[in-house]
């Protein structure tokens, strides 16, 4: 991962993260829900904004996946209230950097970001920041959170490994960027 990741242009307002899946429902609640308790664990939990959203509509207004809030919730994370949306190009404009959890997810936010009427959100794949995965251009794929959504309820387990190593990554990255709380 390279350090060119944007400050806020409003040194007065938190940096501000979006988490993007295919649905809004598993992948990307969970990371924001990890993320954000990651966020409060290292004190930069005031200075990090973190939201989620979809690439697709299909989900709208339906919460976290019960199985990931169980996944979730048994792992000690708090399971917020959440409605899916899909994310817009305006609201691309609204944030510092967009995380996206697959290539596909990425290639998405490429597109929105073209349409964005503004400067819009630096664009990431959520383990660009996972120290175990493998290096950016050995392959998209290689990069993407595994879906949990339509294999058995263990795979839930192995996403939530997954977003745990990208949230302790973007917290390391993010430690010398943001002014700590405190």
């Amino acid at each position: 991962m390279t350090d060119d990741s944007p400050l806020p242009a409003d040194p007065n307002r938190p940096y501000r993260i979006l988490v993007v899946c295919t649905g809004n429902i598993c992948r990307s609640p969970m990371g924001a829900v990890v993320l954000r308790e990651r966020l409060r664990e290292a004190g930069l939990d005031r200075a990090v904004e973190v939201d989620s959203a979809g690439i697709s509509d299909e989900e709208h207004g339906n919460p976290i996946d019960p199985r990931a809030q169980s996944v979730l919730a048994e792992h000690g994370y708090p399971v917020p209230a959440h409605s899916a949306h899909q994310v817009t190009a305006h609201e691309l404009t609204d944030y510092d950097l967009a995380l996206a959890m697959t290539a596909q997810h990425e290639r998405a936010l490429a597109r929105l970001a073209d349409r964005a009427p503004g400067e819009a959100a630096r664009i990431s794949m959520w383990r660009e920041f996972d120290a175990t995965a493998p290096a950016r251009g050995t392959g998209g794929a290689d990069l993407d959170v595994p879906d949990p959504w339509y294999g058995p309820h263990d795979g839930f387990y192995d996403t939530l490994a997954v977003v745990e190593r990208g949230a302790d990554g973007l917290v390391e990255h993010l430690r010398d960027r943001v002014a700590p709380t405190g």
